[in-house]
């Protein structure tokens, strides 16, 4: 494995490079996890593709000293780099994306599209904007609350514990929330890490456009047991695409990338 980095700014954006093939893999990672999580799927795809991981910020070795805003137009730079500085054809690029990194992806493609040729999905984020998400990231007032909040979250549980009794939050976030919070620099990471990445804003209608005018096919997986990203999302994306579009649900939770799941990924990304 080979590991590099491009720096913005001040930043360094840390990345993974891995197998010698022609085909270029991009892999964006889940919230709290790293570019490591794809290292199981090297040995497998090594000979025909070139898996390229980026630690998103304020995760794995990326060193984040900018303001609170990844530019998404910063990456594909980025990506178009790392490409360039590649032996042998530079495009189409392969995107995976899981959970955080699905929005990432499908971000991507709606400004490169002429870039892509395949998009693998796991369980991602982004086919949903959810009202919370919103409210924190995308207005000024929802982001000073979240940013209060993260700081003195004691109103945040009493109204949890109500909720959750009264069968009013849903369990999968209820259970993600009180995980993510239940110490200060839990808290302060995911401020950071949500407020960053607020400029990934990916829009299902017209991705769906790109799909259909570039002829871009897309492979969905989900977890049947899932209380974080439901497949459902996934089935109300797919209609209108079906052709180009396959939905695939296992017998799991939100974690998919796991070697138990390899043949199916694998075979997501190759066929």
């Amino acid at each position: 494995m080979q590991t590099g980095h491009h720096a913005p700014g001040s930043s360094r954006i840390q990345y993974s490079c891995r197998g010698t093939g022609p085909r270029l893999l991009f892999c964006f990672h889940g919230y709290g996890e790293s570019a490591d999580t794809f290292s199981f799927l090297t040995e497998s795809l090594s000979r025909d593709f070139t898996l390229i991981a980026f630690d998103l910020p304020f995760h794995g070795q990326t060193d984040w000293k900018g303001s609170l805003f990844f530019n998404p137009a910063d990456l594909l730079t980025q990506m178009e780099e790392i490409s360039s500085g590649l032996p042998g054809p530079t495009t189409p690029w392969t995107l995976l994306g899981y959970s955080m990194g699905g929005r990432v992806a499908l971000h991507l493609l709606q400004l490169a599209p002429e870039k892509i040729g395949k998009l693998i999905l796991l369980a991602p984020d982004g086919l949903r904007m959810n009202p919370w998400y919103w409210l924190a990231t995308q207005t000024r007032p929802g982001n000073r609350l979240f940013r209060f909040t993260m700081r003195h979250p004691g109103w945040l549980f009493f109204f949890l514990r109500i909720g959750n009794a009264l069968h009013c939050v849903n369990p999968g976030i209820y259970k993600f929330t009180t995980r993510y919070i239940d110490n200060i620099k839990v808290r302060q990471n995911l401020y950071a890490r949500w407020t960053i990445m607020r400029g990934f804003r990916p829009k299902p209608g017209p991705i769906r456009n790109i799909l259909r005018s570039c002829n871009i096919p897309v492979r969905l997986i989900y977890g049947r047991y899932d209380r974080i990203i439901k497949a459902d999302r996934g089935l109300r994306f797919q209609k209108g695409i079906e052709d180009l579009c396959i939905l695939r649900i296992l017998p799991t939770g939100h974690h998919l990338l796991q070697p138990g799941n390899l043949e199916i990924i694998i075979n997501a990304i190759t066929s």
